[in-house]
């Protein structure tokens, strides 16, 4: 008779896709108000990877990224 392993015995492992120790992807994104980004304009330039995006925002408060 073989004996049942205990869970005392066998290792843990993290469940599948979860990574055993945190990777720099795990750590949340700064948040940025927007009406520092914005600094009191209606619209901002963003330059990104060689091109160039509007943020802007609307008469409802809303943002738009528009390439």
């Amino acid at each position: 008779m073989t004996p049942r392993p205990t869970s005392h015995d066998t290792p843990v492992e993290p469940p599948a896709g979860t990574p055993a120790e945190p990777t720099p992807r795990s750590v949340p994104p700064p948040i940025l108000d927007s009406r520092t980004v914005l600094q009191g304009r209606s619209s901002v330039a963003i330059e990104h990877n060689g091109a160039v995006y509007r943020l802007q925002t609307t008469r409802q408060g809303k943002l738009i990224l528009t390439k």
